[in-house]
């Protein structure tokens, strides 16, 4: 009897350790951010310590964030499949490719759109007027070849300029660079970048100066607004760590929230967080365009999906865009 009274108390000290375990959630969260103003909402979380007020909120008084920078979404897909990181930001291209990729294992699945906002192909070369006048002399500087969002779209317009199945046409003059290095190598007139993919605010300040053009607008692609960059996890982490995701989310929301009630405040944040050396009337006027703008709910992300398709890039194809995003979006009136 006493024996079985001690194996009793045994078996039920070693389900509630197993229970507490599989409720704690993780310590430490690491968040990964690219370059540039599209990415301002998450420059927000970070400095005011937004993820941390919500967690402490949620019952998680120590949680520590990390974040990091990354020049592209392929280099974040990494590290986010070898679990050294838990939340990433990008594209809507690497994000698609990464849940294809993942679908039935992984489970990459999207937490929320960041904004939607046009991105412009720019160019230095006064003898190219369109697409088709890009010759082999030509550089054209982009995230990451093929697989960002930059080098999704520049194959979406080759189709159209060039005609189908002509959707790589360009893809040999490409070349990786993060948006500052690209936007360095497009103003030096050494160099053998000729035209630079970029994002907001890169692609604005490109273009006040006078030998710099722009020949391409994703929004012209499109047809109309797409989302530009999106936040992904992987389902183990988002199903683990509940309040976590919730106060991530709920940190997103606020900091969109900020940017969209005060514009003014706003600039004044990037300027002091980016260290951009930019004007603060330029940025202002940045965050004014009605085309710009930041929200969590995902905007044409499915011609996106349906073009990758098509040209065998991914494998499976949702059937609606909200396959493909957590809880946490589906409510919105995305597409």
């Amino acid at each position: 009897m006493k024996l079985q009274t001690v194996m009793t108390a045994f078996l039920a000290v070693t389900l509630c350790c197993a229970s507490a375990t599989s409720l704690a959630e993780v310590g430490e969260l690491k968040v990964a951010e690219q370059y540039g103003i599209s990415y301002l909402p998450m420059m927000i979380m970070e400095d005011q310590k937004l993820i941390e007020k919500h967690a402490k909120a949620a019952g998680i008084a120590d949680l520590k964030v990390s974040w990091s920078k990354f020049a592209g979404g392929n280099v974040m897909n990494d590290a986010l499949l070898s679990n050294s990181l838990h939340f990433a930001s990008g594209g809507v291209a690497p994000f698609v490719t990464l849940w294809a990729r993942t679908k039935g294992n992984y489970d990459i699945k999207g937490v929320a759109a960041l904004n939607s906002m046009p991105i412009y192909l720019n160019t230095r070369n006064p003898a190219v007027k369109s697409l088709k006048d890009f010759t082999e002399k030509d550089k054209i500087a982009l995230p990451a070849v093929k697989v960002s969002i930059q080098a999704v779209t520049l194959q979406m317009a080759a189709e159209q300029a060039f005609g189908a199945g002509q959707q790589n046409k360009l893809d040999s003059l490409t070349v990786s660079m993060s948006h500052p290095d690209g936007q360095t190598a497009l103003l030096s007139a050494n160099s053998e970048v000729t035209a630079h993919f970029s994002a907001p605010p890169f692609q604005y300040q490109q273009l006040e100066k006078p030998a710099i053009r722009n020949v391409l607008n994703s929004y012209e692609v499109l047809g109309g607004p797409g989302t530009f960059n999106v936040i992904w996890a992987s389902s183990k982490f988002y199903n683990e760590n509940p309040k976590v995701s919730a106060a991530f989310v709920k940190a997103l929301d606020e900091a969109i929230t900020q940017i969209n009630k005060d514009k003014g405040w706003a600039a004044d944040a990037y300027l002091r967080i980016s260290k951009d050396k930019d004007t603060r009337e330029n940025i202002l006027k940045m965050l004014n365009d009605p085309n710009l703008t930041y929200t969590t709910t995902p905007q044409n992300v499915m011609k996106y999906v349906n073009f990758m398709h098509k040209i065998g890039s991914i494998k499976v194809k949702p059937d609606s865009w909200k396959d493909m995003f957590f809880p946490s979006a589906q409510g919105l009136s995305g597409s």
